[in-house]
Order: C-alpha cells, then structure tokens, then sequence
C-alpha cells in the first residue's frame, strides 16, 4: 500500500475509514494488530490513533472486521450457516457465540428453538436490516449442555413446578409427578431438563436432587454450589481412595530427600485454616546471610497423575471457600491430615531454598524435594501482635483498630509466640525489603479490605468484620511470590535462540487502552491525574501514585473498585506474556497444590525437568489452563454469592433501621448503596426516587434530574433505610432518606 499522509488532527474520520477499507481488502487473510495498523497508515498522533480506534469500533458494528484475538483484526467473510454455543436470557435477547471466536449474535426468542444455556448449536444467519444489529435462528441443536437448575419445589395434587432463580431461563420449569423424587413445596431441589417440546410455554424436568428445605444454611451453601455447577459432596470412591494413603515417611524416602527437620519451620495461617500448604524455614548461615526455605506439601507424592483422586481434582481444579465453609479440592484425609504441614509432625514437602543478605537479595537459591518438620503453627494474628509488640510492623498497622475478629486466646498450638519473636522479625524485615523492590520494578497496590461474617452454630450471621492485610499476612506473600516467580524464571528464562519448556504460567495482561482513557477522564472529575501513556512501568507508577493519593478520602474504596474494573483478569496459560499487575516477566502458581490444580501441574513438570524429561505437550496443558481459568472464575462467583446471601440475611434483622452508605454503583434502573459500617450492599430502586424525573449519564457514572438536575454520583454519602430483604434472590432494598 502506498505511503498515506500521517495522521494528524485535520484527518478525516470519513478518509481514514477508506484507507482502512482498502488496506483490509488488498489483504483479506492478513491478521493485523493495533500498532501495526498504526505503522501501515502512518498515523503518528495520539488523535489519530484515537480516530482508528473509532473507525474499527464502526467496522466491527458494521461485520466489515473481525476482531481475534483482542487487538488483532481481519477482513470478515462470514456464512451464512455457523456452529457455537447458544447463551440464553431472561429477557429473550439471547446470544450465539460464534465457535472460531467472532462477535456474538442475537438471537430473539422466537428464533431460538427451545435451545438452553451452553447448547452447542446451528444457526442460520438472518439477511441483515439496514440501522439494526445482525440475527441469527437456530437450526439444530447439536448437542445439550449439562446444566441443572436449581430451585424451590411447588408441588400440587397433579403435578409440580421449580420455581427457579435462575436468570437465563425465564419460565419455571415443570415436573410430572413421576420425576419429583418423593419432593415436597419448599424443599430446595436441583432439576435437568428433560424435554420442552415445540408448543410449550414451560421446559419439562425432572428432580436430580433434593437439597433440605428453603432457608436452612446447608440447602442454601448447597444450592449456590449447584447453581455454578459446582460440586457440594465428595464422591464416596474418591474418599475411599485418599483414605488408603499413608504419610509415607520412611527410612529409605527421607534418603531420596534433603532433610530440613532440624530447622526452625513454622506455618503462618488463617486462624479458621486445617489445610497447612506452605511453611517458612530459616536458619542463619553466616554474619548478614540467611537461609529461607519456602515450604510446599509435596502433594504429587501422594496424587498421581491419572488416579481416581488427580481426576476428581482435575475437574474441580480449585478449592471454593463460601462464607462458612470450605468446600476443597482434594479429600480431606489429604488435604486437612497426610498432606497440611502440622506441628511437630515429619512432612514430605517440595522446597525453594534461598540464601538471602539484609537486603534481601536472593544470592543462590535451589529447588529440592525435602522433609521437614513444623516447630509451630501461627495465626496472622498472633505473628502481627508479636511485631506490633516489638514496634517492627509498619506505621498504618498501628492505625488500624478492629480490623480484625480477636484472636482465640489459649487456642495457639505450641510454644508461646515471643519465642520465636527474632525469627519472625528477620523474616518481616525481608519481605519488607522484598516488597518494595516490588513496587519500584513497576508493581501496582490493590489492597482491598474484605468482608467477612462471624458465623453461629445455624449458619447465622451474627456480626460483620473486615480483614484488612497486615505485615503478617504481607510477610508470607511476599516470601510465596519470590517462590512462584523464582521457579517460572527457571524454565521461562532462556537463551535467545533456545525454546523454553511448557510450564502452566500464571498471567496478568496490560489494562485494556480504552477503559484506562475512561477511567483517568473518572478520576479527573475528583481531582486526579492518571497519565495514559508510556511504556509498563510508567503507566503502574502513575496507578499507584493515584491509588496513594486516594487513601483515607471518602471516594477511596470507588475509585479502586473503578479502577480494579480496567485491568485484565488474571489466568492460567503456557503462553507467558508476564504479569502486569505484579510487574514479574515470569510468574507461575507453585505455593498451594492442596487447593489449586494448577499448582500441582507445575509440580510434576518441575519435578520432571529435574531428571531430564522432555518438554510436556503444549496443546494438553493450554487446555488444562483454560479449565483451570474457567473454574476459577466460577469458584469466585460462588464466594460473592454466599458473601451476598450472608449480608441479606444479615440485614433481615435490621429492617426500617437507618445507616449512612455510600453511593457504589449508578445503573438506568436504580443506583446501589453500600453501607459503610458493614459494606452490605442494596439497591434504591429508580421508581423510588419520586422527586424528578432521573437520567442515566453512563459516562459519568450519575443520575441527573431533568427537572431540578440534582444528581446522584458515585461516591455520594446517602442516608438510606432498609426496606426489603429477599433471600429467595439475594437482594437487599434500600429506601432514600431525604
């Protein structure tokens, strides 16, 4: 292509979508990328490149492009006649989504043949309507997804519906008498569906199990399992198996292993925490050189690749922890006796071994398969009240009363804590060091308080606290990111000309161009600066700058959540791009097999690279890494469901009461309210805002009165009553006090 004018500000939007047309059509199989459309066209300025980012949102409207993967663009040739998977709606306005990865289509109602969330589907595309999104109708259904639904039965004398709260399916499903497995009204119940045929209103199903009766605390942890597809038993086989297995400690295994029993080790943990990952070692080797071991259950020991217990695990991939239970990965027997690295009992462990000066700089370091044994068990808090005592925790520690639930007092296992106050002290002096070497080489500050509920015997929550991260929980992340990164820049890092050996690499991708622009035009109405340019490290710099000025200020806990919503999601993939938010160019998960499957992935490969193996099967791995994402993401939703469940019951015993929240989310349908004393939050529904009639000002997160033109920003203080607490749909209503 011809050399083009650079693109300045008196580029037309009309010359350059022509110039992008005609590149794209003298290449139809070229693949390019966002700086590469740059270079091709010539545009050199910020506006310019602004222009094209305009004009390809427009062509990816128009299905002129295609965009895969995100930033890469292609000539679209469509058919007429494609295969993907079918996502329903409540609302009809159900998707297709294309399987090679293209833009998803509309699907209406009408066009969808009864075809169920996740169906692998054929579809027909409809000849598109000038000024109206494409369309598409289902042909065939090729093949069912497994979802179950989960509900409360309403049982009458003929027959039976599932009143169901999930919001992809907008009819309740109906079950013959014949398939309610002995269920009775109000019973919560997980139903398949078994038919809907052509001229039915209601898909027909039938009972696969009944949970307990609605509102007990077990029916209801269960259901929000079941609802993710989530698993909410072990199968009996599975444990049938783990019980079979031994510690395992004998003579001649210790022999293959480099013995560490006689260091000083210890765990440091949640108080409420059975299932003991990882443990931290250290002995000094010299004036100013020490020796810290990063200990990890050597779970791949005791799981072998392709048993009954690797698959169970494989297909959980991850340990779910709801707001009063932990729902694991792996049997019990492993995780919470053979495998967790209890006191002064010998544990097979898989190890980083560093040897570290004052400054933390690590001077060797090497990875062995050893045995150990654990001189004591921590809580976080008595690790931080033993630094607090000796004035070696950081200054905001101080600062932070109630913070935390106490402490059980007399229920520590072992020697008092001041015994051990040198060691930890060392070690927090080390992870000081560790940490901000981290935020100088480019690392961003997300440290969010979470919500958490003291829980009674029934499930009840009866009051709210917040875990805020402290020196003691810092002091074991820092220690466990130097081991994840360290054992990834062993096989990531090598010589230019060489391929490294796949390894499951945990990933964090570059924040998303656009929302960085809308989110420094946000924080811009507050009186923030956000730079948007420069290279990786610049741009975490200026993140965290912002981030730090924020602290203690009333908008503080908005703009975090604003800002946490433009960075990429991090995830599992054997193609390393590095990982932006820690600002590691090699970063990998290898400190908690006993609750995360991928963990136990690096494990094995670590361990055969070690004897010489060869590099594993790339496409089986990225496979693995994709489910492992997937799972994870699900785990995650299921947390906030529970979290959400606790906090309206929480609230149920306190309707008509008033408290002062702040304003966390603007929405045409209403804005939502956190309340700052417990972060519960709801929602204010519009039709309840009755003085004027209110606007959606999506760009500036406000609704604005037409009238009056009072507006209701994020990060407003409000004055709110509770009005309505539903379990049923985990939804709290709040009603405005003026």
């Amino acid at each position: 292509m011809g050399k083009k004018k650079s693109g300045g500000g008196r580029l037309k939007k009309k010359n350059l979508e022509q110039m992008v047309i005609t590149l794209f059509e003298e290449n139809p199989t070229q693949v390019y990328e966002l700086k590469t459309l740059y270079r091709e066209l010539h545009l050199n300025t910020h506006p310019a490149k602004m222009l094209l980012m305009d004009v390809l949102e427009m062509l990816l409207m128009d299905d002129y492009i295609k965009e895969h993967p995100r930033f890469c663009y292609t000539l679209n040739n469509p058919t007429q006649v494609m295969v993907g998977i079918f996502h329903r709606k409540a609302n009809g306005k159900n998707t297709f989504e294309p399987e090679d990865g293209g833009e998803p289509v509309l699907v209406a109602e009408r066009n969808s043949m009864h075809a169920m969330d996740g169906d692998k589907v054929q579809v027909t595309m409809l000849a598109r309507r000038k000024h109206h999104v494409r369309e598409a109708s289902v042909t065939e259904i090729l093949k069912r997804s497994e979802k179950q639904f989960v509900g409360t039965l309403q049982v009458s004398k003929n027959y039976a519906y599932l009143l169901t709260e999930d919001r992809t399916l907008a009819n309740d499903i109906f079950i013959p008498k014949t398939n309610l497995k002995k269920g009775q009204t109000g019973d919560k119940a997980i139903v398949k569906i078994v038919e809907w045929p052509d001229n039915a209103k209601n898909p027909i199903g039938k009972v696969v199990d009944i949970l307990g009766k609605t509102g007990e605390n077990n029916a209801e942890m269960h259901a929000i399992l079941a609802e993710y597809g989530l698993p909410y038993v072990y199968p009996a086989a599975v444990e049938k198996a783990a019980a079979k297995l031994k510690p395992g400690i004998t003579k001649e295994e210790i022999a293959r292993r480099e013995d560490m029993r006689d260091v000083m080790t210890f765990t440091i943990d949640p108080r409420d925490a059975k299932d003991f990952d990882d443990a931290l070692s250290i002995r000094k080797l010299k004036a100013g050189l020490w020796e810290i071991g990063v200990h990890i259950a050597d779970v791949s020991h005791y799981v072998t690749e392709g048993s009954i217990i690797d698959k169970e695990a494989q297909k959980r991939s991850t340990s779910v922890y709801l707001v009063d239970r932990t729902v694991p990965m792996l049997p019990e027997h492993l995780c919470n006796y053979v495998c967790s690295l209890r006191p002064d009992e010998e544990k097979l462990t898989y190890s980083v071994i560093f040897k570290m000066n004052e400054k933390a700089e690590v001077k060797d370091w090497h990875l062995a398969h050893t045995v150990i044994k654990s001189n004591r068990r921590f809580t976080y808090e008595e690790v931080q009240e033993v630094l607090e005592n000796h004035h070696e925790a950081s200054e905001e520690d101080y600062k932070a009363p109630g913070d935390w639930a106490l402490p059980q007092r007399g229920s520590e296992e072992g020697a008092p804590a001041e015994n051990f106050a040198d060691e930890l002290i060392i070690l927090n002096r080390l992870a000081k060091e560790l940490r901000k070497k981290r935020f100088a080489g480019g690392a961003v500050d997300f440290d969010r308080c979470e919500v958490r509920f003291e829980i009674d015997e029934k499930g009840k929550p009866t009051s709210v606290y917040f875990k805020v991260a402290k020196d003691a929980n810092k002091l074991v992340e820092e220690f466990m990111l130097l081991a994840n990164r360290t054992v990834a820049e062993s096989i990531g890092k090598v010589p230019k000309n060489q391929k490294p050996k796949v390894l499951p690499y945990r990933i964090h991708e570059s924040p998303d161009p656009a929302k960085l622009m809308n989110l420094s035009d946000f924080v811009g109405k507050f009186g923030y600066k956000l730079k948007t340019r420069g290279n990786k490290g610049e741009m975490s710099k200026n993140l965290n700058r912002m981030l730090t000025e924020v602290k203690g200020k009333k908008e503080q806990n908005m703009i975090e959540m604003i800002t946490l919503r433009a960075m990429m999601k991090a995830k599992y993939s054997t193609h390393n791009v590095g990982h932006y938010g820690l600002a590691f160019d090699y970063y990998t998960h290898f400190t908690s097999p006993i609750r995360r499957y991928p963990d136990l992935m690096v494990h094995r490969l670590l361990t055969k690279y070690a004897q010489g193996g060869r590099s594993a099967n790339q496409d089986k791995y990225e496979e693995l890494c994709e489910h492992c994402s997937d799972m994870e993401q699900t785990a995650a939703q299921a947390e906030r469901a529970s979290i959400k469940y606790k906090q309206v019951e929480f609230m149920s015993d306190h309707m008509g009461e008033t408290f002062e929240g702040t304003i966390s989310g603007v929405t045409e349908f209403g804005i939502y309210v956190e309340v700052n004393e417990n972060k519960c939050e709801g929602m204010i529904p519009l039709r309840d805002l009755d003085d004027d009639y209110y606007e959606f000002d999506e760009k500036n997160y406000r609704l604005r009165g037409r009238s009056r033109h009072h507006c209701y920003n994020l990060g407003d203080t409000v004055k709110i009553q509770v009005a309505r607490a539903d379990l049923y749909r985990k939804q709290l209503d709040y009603k405005l006090v003026r």
